[in-house]
C-alpha cells in the first residue's frame, strides 16, 4: 500500500520513497480537485455544511505534501527534490483554486452575516472564519481575471524561488570543507570535535580519502560548514588562518556559481512587492504584518529602536573589553576581525567564569537531558512522557518515538525526535512540525496530536558518550516548547488547534519560554550527570553558568536586531534611492546594529533562508517580539517563587491552561493577558538580558 495514500495515523516513514510519493500525488491531486468541484455545488453555508467538508476535502493532499516536504528536509536527495519540483506548481495551483473560489468566498460572507444576526458559531469557529475570509482576499479572490492570472504566476514563481534558495544553501554548505593534516593545524580543537572531523574524513568520497585511516588523535580532520562543526571550530581553533578561511566560506555560502542565490534575492523581493500591490497593499511588509499581532511597520520599528537603545551602550563596552582582553593575552593587532571574535570571546568567558564550553558539555549527556526535560514537563504541566521506540515507523535509525499522557494516564499526544546532525541529507537548524493535529472526528472521537522535533546536535562518535553543548540543550528546550503548544492544545477545530492559526509573531512564545528553565538550578541539576562521575552540575559551576548567561548579551541582541531591521527594510522600504541592491541595505543596517564588522565579500543574505526560503519574510522581528512575551511569562514563575514547588506547579498549570491549551483559537495578546492579567512589558526581557539599566 502506498504510504502517501490513505495515510494512517502513524505514517509509514520506513516505506516512503520518492517513487511512491510521485504516484500518490498523481492520484491525490485530481481527487482533491474533484472533491472541491463537488463541494461547490452541494455545500450548505453552515459550519458543518461548508467549513469542515472543505477542510476534509483538502486534507489528504496536504497531508501527503507535508510528509514529502518532511522527507526532503531530513533525507534530502536529488530524487526527493525532483518529485517536489515536479508537483510544487500543481500544489500552488490547487491552493489558489480553493482560496480564489468566489462561490466559497460568498458563502463565508453569508455565514458571517448570519452569525452576526443570530450567533451560530463558537468563538474559535468565528476566528477561523474571519481568518479564512482574509486569507481568500489575500489569495486574490477579488481580482479581475487578468490580474488574478498574474497573481497566480507570482505565487508559483515565489514557491520555486523558495525551494531553489533552500537547496542552494544546503548544496553550498555541503560543497565546502577544509582538511587539517597536522596537530599544529588542529591546535585547540576539543576531543569531541576532533572525533567528528576524523569521522568525516573517513567518510569522504573514495578519491578524497587519505591513504591511512583517519583518527581523532592523528587526523586528518575534515572541517565543514555544518553548524555543529563550524561553531565549535570558530570558538576553539587556535589556527587563525583556518578560522579566517572557514569564516569567509561561511559568510559567502550560496553566493557564486551554480548555487548563487543573489539573483533569487532580488527576484523574491520584486515578486513579493508586485504581489502585495496587486491585492491592495503598499508593500509586502504591510501584507505580512496584516496577519500578525504587531500589525504595522511602525510597531516593529519601535520595538527594534527600544531594544537597540538599551543594547548599544553595553555592546560598545563588550567590544572594547574583548579587544583589551585579547591584546592582554597575545593578540597583536589593533582590531579583532570577525573570525577572531568567537575564539577570543570563548577565552574571555572561560577566564571570567572559570569554565569551558567543553567542560560544561561533559555534564549534559543526551539521555539524561531528555529525562530531566520530561521531569520538568511533569512538574510544570502535569504530563508524563514515556519512550515508545519501535511502536511507530521512523525515517532514520537515530529517530526516537515518545508518548505523552496526563499524570492520570489519559493519552494526550505523541512525538518523534530526530536529534543528530546529518549534513549530507538533513537541512541545518532545528524545527518542530505538526504531523497530526488534535481534532474532533465525525464519530465524536478526538484524534490526538503528533509532533516531530528535529535538531542538529553533535553526533556521538564510536564509544564516546552522547554529550550536548549547552547551546544544544537550549535548542532542544526551545523546540520542545513548540511541541508542547502543539500537543497540549484543547482546541478541537484543526485550523486553530495546537500551533495552527497562531499569529506568526507569537509562535515563538512557548518555545522561548522553555529556554528560561535552562538557567533554573533545580532543572539543571535534574538533567545533568557528568559523563565520568555521574554527578550533577555542582552549585559553584551552576552559579558561574548563570553569571555567564548575559555574557555579551548586548552584542547578541544587536545581532538579532540587525537581522530584523534588514528584513523589515527590504520588505517595507526597498528599493529606494541610495540603496543599490539588497546587499547595500544589509550593510547599512550592519553599521547601525551589527556588533561585528562585515568583511567586504560578506554575502550573508544569500544564506538567509528564514526570509527568502522560509516563512519569516517581513517577520524576522517575530523572535524578539515573542521573546518580550516569553520573558514576561517566565517572570510570573519568578514572582511566584522558583523555590516554591507548589507555586511553580500551580503557575505551570495556569500557563498550560492558557498559552499551551488555547492555541490559535484566541488572539495571542488576549491569551497572554489571561495568563498575566495585564498587557506585556519589555522589562522582564531587559532584566533577563542584563540590560534593564541601559535605557
Amino acid at each position: 500500500m502506498n504510504p502517501f495514500y490513505h495515510i494512517p495515523y502513524y505514517p509509514a516513514f520506513d516505506k516512503m520513497t520518492p517513487a511512491n510519493a510521485d504516484e500518490a500525488l498523481s492520484r491525490l491531486l485530481p481527487e482533491a480537485n474533484a472533491a472541491i468541484d463537488a463541494l461547490e455545488t452541494t455545500f450548505v453555508p453552515t459550519w458543518p455544511g461548508l467549513m469542515r467538508p472543505l477542510h476534509d476535502a483538502c486534507q489528504p493532499l496536504y497531508d501527503a505534501w507535508g510528509l514529502l516536504c518532511h522527507m526532503l528536509s531530513v533525507m534530502n536527495s536529488d530524487a526527493w527534490r525532483q518529485v517536489q519540483e515536479k508537483w510544487q506548481a500543481e500544489l500552488v495551483t490547487f491552493s489558489l483554486r480553493v482560496g480564489q473560489s468566489r462561490t466559497f468566498y460568498q458563502a463565508y460572507l453569508a455565514l458571517r452575516a448570519a452569525d452576526k444576526t443570530a450567533p451560530l458559531l463558537t468563538p474559535v469557529q468565528r476566528r477561523i472564519l474571519d481568518k479564512t475570509i482574509l486569507g481568500a482576499e489575500q489569495a486574490g479572490v477579488g481580482l479581475l481575471p487578468e490580474r488574478q492570472a498574474r497573481f497566480n504566476t507570482l505565487q508559483m514563481d515565489l514557491a520555486k524561488i523558495g525551494t531553489s534558495f533552500r537547496n542552494n544553501v544546503l548544496d553550498a554548505t555541503k560543497a565546502f570543507s577544509l582538511t587539517l593534516r597536522s596537530r599544529e593545524e588542529a591546535d585547540g580543537l576539543p576531543p569531541a570535535l576532533l572525533a567528528v572531523a576524523a569521522q568525516a574524513a573517513a567518510a569522504a568520497p573514495q578519491g578524497e580519502r587519505p591513504a591511512e585511516p583517519p583518527s581523532p588523535e592523528n587526523g586528518p580532520w575534515k572541517i565543514t560548514l555544518d553548524t555543529a562543526v563550524y561553531l565549535p571550530f570558530m570558538m576553539h581553533s587556535r589556527n587563525r588562518a583556518a578560522r579566517e578561511t572557514l569564516y569567509r566560506a561561511y559568510v559567502t555560502r550560496a553566493s557564486a556559481g551554480e548555487t548563487d542565490n543573489t539573483p533569487l534575492i532580488e527576484q523574491a523581493l520584486a515578486l513579493r512587492r508586485e504581489l502585495a500591490n496587486l491585492i491592495g497593499y503598499d508593500t509586502f511588509a504591510d501584507l505580512s504584518l496584516s496577519t500578525k499581532t504587531a500589525k504595522t511597520v511602525a510597531a516593529v520599528d519601535d520595538l527594534v529602536a527600544r531594544l537597540a537603545a538599551a543594547a548599544r551602550p553595553a555592546a560598545g563596552s563588550e567590544a572594547a573589553e574583548l579587544l583589551a582582553f585579547a591584546r592582554a593575552h597575545g593578540f597583536a593587532e589593533d582590531a579583532l576581525q570577525p573570525w577572531d571574535i568567537a575564539f577570543w570571546a570563548e577565552r574571555q568567558r572561560e577566564h571570567l567564569y572559570d569554565y569551558s564550553d567543553e567542560e560544561l558539555s561533559r555534564y549534559f549527556l543526551f539521555p539524561r537531558v531528555l529525562e530531566g526535560l520530561f521531569e520538568l514537563a511533569e512538574r510544570l504541566f502535569g504530563i508524563t512522557i514515556a519512550p515508545a521506540d519501535g511502536e511507530a515507523p521512523v525515517w532514520h535509525p537515530d529517530v526516537r518515538f515518545f508518548r505523552v499522557s496526563d499524570t492520570d494516564g489519559a493519552p494526550r499526544a505523541c512525538f518523534f525526535l530526530d536529534p543528530y546532525s546529518r549534513p549530507e541529507t538533513k537541512s541545518g537548524g532545528a524545527w518542530m512540525n505538526d504531523f497530526r493535529t488534535r481534532e474532533r472526528l465525525s464519530d465524536g472521537s478526538v484524534r490526538l496530536p503528533m509532533a516531530v522535533l528535529v535538531c542538529n546536535q553533535s553526533v556521538p562518535v564510536g564509544n564516546t558518550p552522547p554529550v550536548m553543548r549547552f547551546n544544544e540543550v537550549n535548542t532542544l528546550f526551545h523546540e520542545f516548547g513548540h511541541a508542547l503548544q502543539h500537543m497540549l492544545t484543547t482546541v478541537d477545530e484543526p485550523d486553530a488547534s495546537g500551533v495552527n492559526g497562531i499569529e506568526w509573531d507569537a509562535i515563538e512564545i512557548a518555545s522561548q519560554f522553555m529556554e528560561n528553565w535552562c538557567y533554573d538550578r533545580a532543572t539543571v541539576r535534574s538533567l545533568s550527570r557528568h559523563a565520568d562521575t555521574g554527578e550533577p552540575v555542582p552549585d559553584a559551576l551552576f552559579d558561574r553558568l548563570v553569571a555567564a548567561k548575559n555574557y555579551r548579551a548586548a552584542s547578541a541582541m544587536l545581532r538579532q536586531l540587525f537581522f530584523a531591521a534588514t528584513d523589515i527594510d527590504l520588505y517595507a522600504r526597498y528599493p529606494r534611492p541610495g540603496w543599490s541592491d539588497a546587499d547595500a541595505v544589509k550593510r547599512l543596517n550592519a553599521e547601525r546594529y551589527s556588533p561585528a564588522p562585515l568583511v567586504a565579500e560578506d554575502r550573508f543574505l544569500c544564506s538567509f533562508s528564514h526570509i527568502f526560503g522560509g516563512g519569516y519574510a517581513a517577520g524576522y522581528y517575530s523572535y524578539k517580539w515573542s521573546e518580550v512575551l516569553s520573558a514576561d511569562c517566565f517572570a510570573a514563575f519568578e514572582e511566584a517563587g522558583l523555590d516554591d514547588d507548589s507555586a511553580v506547579r500551580a503557575t505551570g498549570r495556569r500557563y498550560r491552561a492558557t498559552l499551551l491549551a488555547l492555541g490559535g483559537g484566541e488572539d495571542p495578546m488576549s491569551v497572554f493577558q489571561r495568563f498575566r492579567g495585564r498587557a506585556p512589558s519589555i522589562e522582564a526581557l531587559l532584566r533577563h538580558s542584563g540590560l534593564s539599566g541601559n535605557r
